[in-house]
């Protein structure tokens, strides 16, 4: 059996990679570090957005393990411009997965990119593995298991969230875990 625990960023002042968590961000991540204080956690995986860093670092520190990392937990850009409406933008790319706007990334390809991760973690040797990653590729990925998943279980998410992915097989059970 496999747990991956996939781990929303805490309260953070903004989007761009290098935006800090807020003071209660900061207090979220050592939250969230007692959270997980009973689980056996063997590795951990983050976006290299600061603020998915800073919200698994007081677990690292406390566990003693080293933070991997990678390049593929990266937020989902929609577009390469600002637009009003961009919400819209978003709910019609959980309908269409193939939809893609200019200077973005369609759905399925964010999908494939976050769950090519979770593939890689079930291949190794890790048993109970912490992920922490953004809102949009989130719901993603965990749409990637079970297409029910859409547009409202993004806007439900909170900063920090914690949803469970237990394998037995090639399908998990997901459970979201989080408590505030």
């Amino acid at each position: 059996m496999k747990h991956i625990y996939i781990v929303r960023h805490c309260q953070a002042t903004g989007q761009e990679p290098d935006a800090p968590l807020t003071e209660r961000g900061q207090q979220q991540a050592v939250q969230l570090a007692s959270f997980f204080a009973e689980t056996a956690v063997d590795s951990i995986l983050s976006s290299p957005f600061e603020r998915a860093y800073c919200t698994v670092s007081p677990l690292a520190e406390k566990l003693g393990l080293k933070i991997v990392t990678d390049e593929r937990l990266t937020e989902r850009v929609l577009t390469g411009q600002n637009h009003p409406n961009w919400r819209e933008m978003l709910r019609q790319t959980y309908d269409d997965l193939d939809l893609c706007y200019e200077g973005g990334e369609s759905s399925r390809g964010a999908m494939e990119r976050a769950s090519s991760v979770v593939r890689e973690v079930l291949e190794s040797e890790h048993t109970h593995t912490v992920i922490v990653s953004h809102g949009n590729l989130i719901s993603l990925l965990l749409k990637h298991f079970d297409s029910r998943i859409g547009f409202p279980e993004w806007e439900s998410l909170s900063n920090p969230d914690v949803y469970h992915l237990s394998f037995a097989g090639e399908q998990p059970g997901i459970e979201r875990i989080w408590r505030e």
